[in-house]
């Protein structure tokens, strides 16, 4: 068997590579600026290739982020959810990974469960890309890191205050905090914290990363103010989860506290006076849009390391 490139989780990849992905994100949206959203790129570079993009959950970004990825990269994509394989019908994750091995040159997965994206690595023989599970949504931080740094950040130098519901999301930004030396602050309510595994493993290797469970207070001076839905697919008990995040909403009173020049993040969709305020969200300090764009361009250059043997 081959021994591919996956893109799992940010903690699994060196510093210095994804320092690199993010370089190659930001060269090929540059190189686009003047291109329609159809036309490859002029070294399209994996014609011919194809990636199998399959969902376990319902998508909007991550299914059109990637299929425009590998067609602006020169290839195609073919996408199905588990219910239209075997693999919703009992056919081992094994059996699947080593069968679209025969037929694709990548898969991306959406996956419910973080251990099935697991096997499904262990035994493919081309590379699978995380496109979100319950544990992690690297490429949504890719995204978000390449957006911050197109607003002049500079992201070892900068603080970024996460507010709310510990998730999956929150997670790939503990990871990503051990790789580009930003300062992270986490605020949560008592029984919504990040994994206390992830935030050991990020501090021992040299990650700056804080609790502070009063939003308010997690927020003063920060440069960025990160929100998440708090309930999510899946999800049970909507109603109790609502109760509790309550207080996490990003409200002004928030992005008061912040730095003057402060940007608001979330990943999306957006349930306006649940996380979010309307006039945060779609105020002038909020890049949400700019980051849902850059989803594509941040994917185009995973796609590249993944497929660049």
């Amino acid at each position: 068997m081959n021994h591919p490139k996956h893109f799992l989780s940010l903690a699994d990849i060196p510093a210095s590579q994804l320092r690199a992905i993010l370089d190659e994100a930001h060269r090929r949206k540059a190189a686009r600026s003047d291109m329609s959203k159809g036309r490859p790129d002029v070294d399209a570079p994996f014609s011919g290739e194809t990636l199998a993009m399959i969902f376990e959950k319902s998508s909007t970004r991550t299914r059109f982020s990637f299929d425009m990825a590998m067609r602006q990269l020169g290839g195609t994509s073919i996408t199905a959810t588990s219910n239209d394989m075997q693999l919703g019908r009992g056919e081992t994750v094994e059996d699947t990974a080593k069968v679209l091995s025969r037929y694709v040159d990548g898969i991306m997965l959406r996956a419910n469960s973080h251990q099935t994206i697991v096997e499904l690595a262990q035994n493919s023989s081309v590379p699978v890309i995380n496109g979100l599970t319950d544990y992690n949504h690297p490429c949504q931080i890719m995204a978000d890191l390449l957006t911050l740094e197109e607003k002049g950040g500079q992201l070892s130098d900068m603080t970024l205050t996460w507010v709310g519901d510990g998730n999956n999301v929150a997670v790939s930004f503990v990871n990503a905090a051990v790789k580009f030396g930003y300062r992270l602050r986490i605020s949560t309510p008592k029984g919504y914290e990040v994994l206390g595994q992830s935030i050991s493993a990020a501090r021992n290797a040299g990650a700056a990363i804080d609790i502070e469970s009063d939003p308010l207070k997690a927020c003063e001076g920060t440069d960025v103010v990160i929100a998440d839905t708090f309930v999510s697919m899946g999800d049970k008990n909507g109603d109790q989860r609502l109760a509790d995040l309550a207080p996490y909403e990003v409200t002004d009173a928030l992005m008061e506290a912040a730095a003057k020049s402060a940007l608001f993040l979330h990943c999306l969709p957006a349930h306006r006076g649940e996380e979010v305020s309307a006039k945060v969200i779609d105020g002038p300090q909020s890049v949400v849009f700019d980051e849902a764009e850059n989803r594509l361009h941040a994917q185009k250059a995973i796609i590249t390391w993944c497929f660049d043997v």
